[in-house]
């Protein structure tokens, strides 16, 4: 649905966007992380046309974007950063607008606003102008437009930016939805929400792409993989317990939450030895449970490798 061949962009001197190559398939929601200057709306922008490459080819549902724009951004759906719109615009007014623009016949303009304002829950501000709405529904009326079209490729930035965890929720669920019959393509710095509804994250530092993986498969390569935590007020000697078994690389503790967080060699399964050592010294625990891996951490080492590359080059 979404390829990009050897796709660059140079403003002057500066190369934002450094020989991508990457495809997206029907079905799939695709993460795009990475830290702030590092290519993701420059490259979100070029396969929407809004920003034309200074090298490489875009083909959105098999056609090339050079070659015929227009029939590629009927297909595509857009949420920018910050959800432009026309502010003295009432938000029924503004979808109604968006819908004539998007070639949507003058029979079904009624029904595709309705349901979006449901599916996106505007009712309350359907009458309300946009310069006066909050940024979260700012933002919900940005997603509205996006998708009251059907389109079969959705490409949003920051989709979640500026909405309460309950809003946020609902946004995921709607995504996770269409995600079924559509390509989705969204930026994040929230990295629950790759948990959410990503089911693969390229990871962009400095223009490149420097990791491309499922999610699951990012947590494996955490040092906190398969890591056991429990809650219990520990002293330095049971600590150094744990520390010296064969199957332990490290231990952290947090002594503010009384947390301490096992981390095993190499990705060992240590969960059966470490319930078998709290029960052995009588220690009571609040809580325990296995770690998959922390994104964060996987997220800081392959962006600061990354730029450490840079550097030396």
């Amino acid at each position: 649905m979404i390829e990009c061949l050897n796709l660059s962009k140079k403003f002057g001197h500066f190369t934002a966007v450094d020989d991508l190559t990457f495809t997206a398939n029907k079905g799939q929601v695709l993460g795009f992380l990475g830290p702030n200057g590092a290519g993701k709306s420059t490259t979100m922008k070029m396969i929407t046309g809004f920003l034309e490459p200074t090298a490489g080819e875009i083909k959105v549902c098999g056609i090339d974007i050079a070659a015929d724009p227009i029939t590629v951004k009927q297909k595509i759906g857009y949420l920018p950063e910050g959800a432009p719109s026309y502010g003295e615009m009432e938000v029924g007014q503004f979808l109604y607008f968006i819908a004539k623009l998007r070639g949507i016949d003058a029979n079904m303009l009624k029904p595709a606003v309705e349901s979006v304002v449901s599916r996106v829950n505007l009712e309350k501000v359907f009458f309300q102008k946009i310069e006066t709405l909050s940024k979260g529904f700012k933002r919900r009326v940005g997603l509205a437009q996006a998708i009251i079209h059907d389109p079969e490729v959705l490409i949003m930035d920051e989709p979640t930016d500026g909405l309460d965890p309950n809003q946020k929720h609902q946004v995921r669920e709607l995504i996770i939805d269409m995600s079924k019959d559509k390509t989705i393509i969204l930026s994040t710095h929230i990295l629950e929400e790759v948990h959410a509804v990503c089911d693969r994250a390229i990871v962009i530092a400095g223009g490149k792409i420097v990791a491309d993986h499922s999610p699951a498969e990012m947590e494996k390569m955490s040092k906190y993989h398969h890591a056991v935590s429990f809650i219990s007020d520990l002293d330095t000697q049971l600590l150094n317990k744990i520390k010296n078994m064969d199957c332990v690389l490290d231990v952290d503790y947090d002594s503010r939450l009384k947390e301490t967080t096992v981390i095993p060699t190499q990705g060992l399964f240590i969960f059966d030895e470490i319930s078998a050592f709290l029960k052995k010294e009588a220690i009571q625990v609040k809580s325990l449970k296995m770690e998959a891996g922390r994104l964060d951490e996987v997220f800081r080492n392959i962006t600061q490798t990354a730029g450490e590359r840079e550097v030396v080059k």
